[in-house]
């Protein structure tokens, strides 16, 4: 898959920063964008319990890659300088490590991203962040689909360290004038995902045991309701995002057409492998307390004012994503 080509075409020849940029959606907005870039940077601290991973960006060429956290601001500056785009995709995404950890959680979730908006203000104030943020931020849904003017009620200190990341973008847009833009993700899936357990997503979980014939575990009763989001298309939403005047000082749900019940995921995603089981178990309890029960996101903002649509359905990203991973379990598994 590529990007549209008019929109590869407002690329071009853009100087492109990606923090976090050897995790999941980071090498994948990398490889989407390598050949539009002129130049094109990937900062990434690898700590271990995140996303990032040197296989990611296994065979991509071209591509300047820096191993710091981004509260070295030393190192950061004269990245900041030189771009024209910055896409911020750093920080963790692990609920139940931020339950366990919250001060790590802490610098990670709000300490980065303050010294990254920093960054732009003192060193580069004509620079565009696009933020990738999260559905978590609102909590349990008292409504659905839940739109951005649902209340914000995280569930898990993640969330609240999530929300403070979105409004230092959005602050420093106000009052310093940034060109900044948020986007709250739900359940981004694909190829290069953390699957060897469940920080970044139980569906990489889920993949990685089905791949190693094992049973897949299904919690609660199995009717909760969640969107899915492919990789792909939330690449698109992040490149829109950046180079779309509508997008400035905007926050914007990304959503997907498909949404159904776990238990309806389970038995597609064991159809589409062709193999594979699964069963209904109870909630480990530090999980039952923060889940969010139903989600789904309304995006008619996004496909309103950017004109987003989600290119690839359900089915064939999971094809997509089992095909990827049946070959390099050494690179993921461990």
């Amino acid at each position: 898959m590529s990007l549209p080509p008019k929109l590869a075409s407002e690329l071009r020849g853009r100087r492109i920063l990606i923090a976090g940029g050897l995790g999941f959606i980071g090498s994948n907005l990398a490889r989407l964008v390598r050949e539009c870039a002129a130049d094109l940077t990937l900062v990434d601290a690898l700590v271990p319990t995140h996303g990032g991973n040197l296989a990611n960006i296994e065979g991509l060429d071209g591509v300047r890659v820096e191993r710091f956290d981004v509260r070295d601001a030393d190192r950061l500056a004269p990245l900041v300088r030189e771009a024209d785009i910055l896409f911020n995709l750093a920080g963790q995404t692990s609920h139940l490590d931020s339950m366990r950890e919250p001060l790590r959680d802490l610098e990670y979730n709000c300490a980065a991203q303050l010294a990254i908006v920093e960054a732009c203000r003192h060193h580069n104030p004509e620079i565009t962040v696009v933020f990738a943020g999260t559905r978590q931020v609102y909590g349990r849904p008292r409504v659905l689909p839940v739109d951005e003017l649902h209340p914000l009620d995280p569930v898990d200190v993640n969330g609240i360290h999530k929300l403070a990341g979105d409004w230092y973008h959005v602050l420093y847009g106000r009052v310093y004038g940034l060109r900044v833009c948020v986007l709250r993700l739900t359940n981004t899936y694909g190829p290069r995902m953390r699957v060897k357990d469940a920080r970044q997503t139980f569906l990489g979980t889920w993949i990685r045991q089905l791949l190693s014939e094992e049973e897949l575990q299904i919690f609660g009763d199995g009717t909760q309701r969640r969107d899915f989001t492919y990789v792909d298309d939330v690449v698109e939403a992040l490149c829109l995002a950046a180079l779309r005047e509508e997008a400035r000082g905007e926050i914007f749900n990304v959503g997907a057409d498909d949404h159904l019940s776990l238990l309806e995921l389970a038995q597609l995603l064991v159809r589409v492998a062709g193999t594979g089981t699964y069963r209904v178990v109870p909630f480990p309890s530090e999980r039952r307390v923060i889940d969010i029960g139903d989600y789904v996101a309304d995006d008619a903002k996004l496909r309103e004012r950017l004109g987003w649509r989600p290119r690839v359905d359900l089915e064939e990203g999971l094809m997509r994503t089992l095909d990827y991973y049946r070959d390099r379990r050494a690179a993921y598994w461990g």
